[in-house]
């Protein structure tokens, strides 16, 4: 392999690694970092850190402050009210295809996850194993719409978004006992996509994720 077709790979390896330790809170938002800790936090060299910066900052992960450092995005009102503002935009357009596209097979299976689940919590599992399978089952359903326009340039935008919204989601709420609320919410698009009705699908996704916005404000 040489050195063009092993940069890219490295960029990639870089950037899966910050994601993830970021997403497991081993870096906080509003953290500052420093090039060297971050290169100890991945593994990997202070070359492709410094690669990837520039793509962090691109997308609002990571930004440069004189003096101080490198600082990881930090949850404020304008990140939480843009966050969820493009999320609407683009899911909106995505459940309304998915309600039409999708073959009555997905959309069982999708509805036999929720129903199972909400089945469990009303038999009174309350367990972390099933709040962590519900925590699957919802960012899979989510992303299931947003997969059906079958846009790369949208999919990439919804997954630097998505990061975003699991960091807010951390700081500001989490399913964990609000799992039946949650799956009922989803159970309320999911039969409507199984209506074929787009309207009522549209309205009641807008609704739960409008919902989850408020809650997090709130807070």
């Amino acid at each position: 392999m040489n050195e063009t077709e092993e940069q890219p790979t490295l960029r990639e390896k870089a950037y899966a690694s910050f994601t993830r330790h970021l997403l497991a809170r081993d870096v906080r938002p509003g953290q500052f970092v420093s090039q060297r800790r971050l290169v100890e936090l991945t593994g990997l060299t202070l070359g492709a850190i410094r690669e990837l910066i520039p793509r962090l900052e691109a997308e609002g992960l990571i930004k440069t402050v004189p003096q101080r450092g490198l600082q990881i995005a930090h949850i404020d009102l304008n990140l939480i009210r843009e966050a969820f503002q493009l999320r609407v935009f683009l899911e909106k357009e995505a459940v309304a295809l998915f309600t039409r596209s999708a073959s009555d097979e997905t959309i069982a299976g999708l509805l036999k996850q929720h129903r199972d689940i909400a089945d469990a919590i009303r038999s009174g599992d309350g367990s972390h194993e099933l709040e962590a399978h519900a925590q699957a089952v919802d960012w899979g359903m989510h992303d299931a719409f947003i997969d059906a326009l079958g846009n790369t340039i949208i999919s990439n935008a919804y997954r630097v978004n998505s990061i975003k919204m699991r960091l807010i989601s951390q700081d500001r709420f989490r399913i964990e006992g609000h799992v039946g609320p949650v799956m009922d919410e989803h159970l309320k698009v999911l039969e409507a996509i199984e209506r074929r009705s787009a309207e009522d699908a549209v309205n009641s996704l807008v609704a739960h994720i409008n919902g989850a916005r408020d809650r997090a404000l709130r807070i």
